[in-house]
């Protein structure tokens, strides 16, 4: 992918890692369209970024992902770059009598069949660009599980697992799939992210991420800053040990 000269559009935009790479590209020269429920802080994002447009667009919302995939193509023809990350993160208790299925639906609906369902209502415009690229937002999580967050790390555990299929299947195509994988990072998708110091600060992330695509460092079509290496590569470097210096030993 290149690093400008693109119409990025990037799901859940109006704040978090959404809203830090979108600041990023819009000032690498791009044209980015943030999106999100939330229009106020949409607008937000906008008013301090002149230039960038926004659309809203409940991501959970099967005919407003239909609907809004045909207009941001009818109003960003040039669109050749579709970045997922609009996604939750809630936590669960498996052993609480009554279970509450409503966190399981909203997460997976969000996060896996949000991308999923938008990723393939654009799909025939960003074939028939000259290139294009889409990128999920998948997890470290995907690879190690946070045991108070089993519906989130298994959504992105399946976001992963599809990316891989939607990239094999594409290669022939105009098409690049890559998967940017983040590990804890200080932003509000969970209660405490922010203030805890175990977290990687934003800005350092979000340029660490903004290097690697521009220099092309995405092995396997992975996006992988140096803070969520020991997850991904948990399964080859010692996984138990990993899991528990993340869930604390038992």
């Amino acid at each position: 992918m290149n690093i400008t000269g693109n119409t990025i559009l990037i799901t859940g935009g109006g704040s978090g890692i959404g809203r830090a790479l979108a600041e990023a590209l819009h000032a690498r020269g791009n044209q980015v369209v943030i999106t999100g429920r939330r229009e106020s802080a949409l607008k937000a994002v906008v008013e301090a970024n002149p230039g960038m447009a926004w659309a809203a667009l409940d991501v959970a919302d099967p005919a407003a992902i239909r609907a809004f995939a045909a207009q941001v193509v009818r109003d960003h023809p040039a669109l050749n770059v579709v970045i997922n990350n609009a996604g939750i993160m809630l936590a669960e208790d498996l052993k609480a009598e009554p279970f509450d299925l409503d966190v399981v639906e909203a997460t997976i609906t969000t996060n896996l069949l949000g991308p999923i369902r938008l990723t393939t209502a654009l799909l025939p415009h960003l074939r028939a660009q000259t290139a294009s690229t889409v990128i999920t937002v998948s997890s470290g999580l995907a690879f190690v599980p946070l045991v108070a967050t089993p519906t989130y790390n298994a959504s992105k555990a399946a976001i992963h697992s599809w990316t891989q299929s939607l990239r094999r299947q594409l290669a022939d195509t105009s098409v690049e799939v890559l998967e940017l994988a983040p590990p804890a990072v200080a932003t509000d998708l969970m209660p405490g992210h922010a203030e805890n110091p175990q977290s990687m600060p934003l800005a350092d992330f979000t340029s660490e991420v903004i290097g690697l695509i521009e220099r092309g460092e995405t092995p396997r079509g992975e996006i992988l800053v140096e803070r969520v290496k020991p997850l991904r590569f948990a399964e080859a470097n010692g996984y138990e040990a990993v899991f528990e210096r993340l869930n604390g030993a038992h």
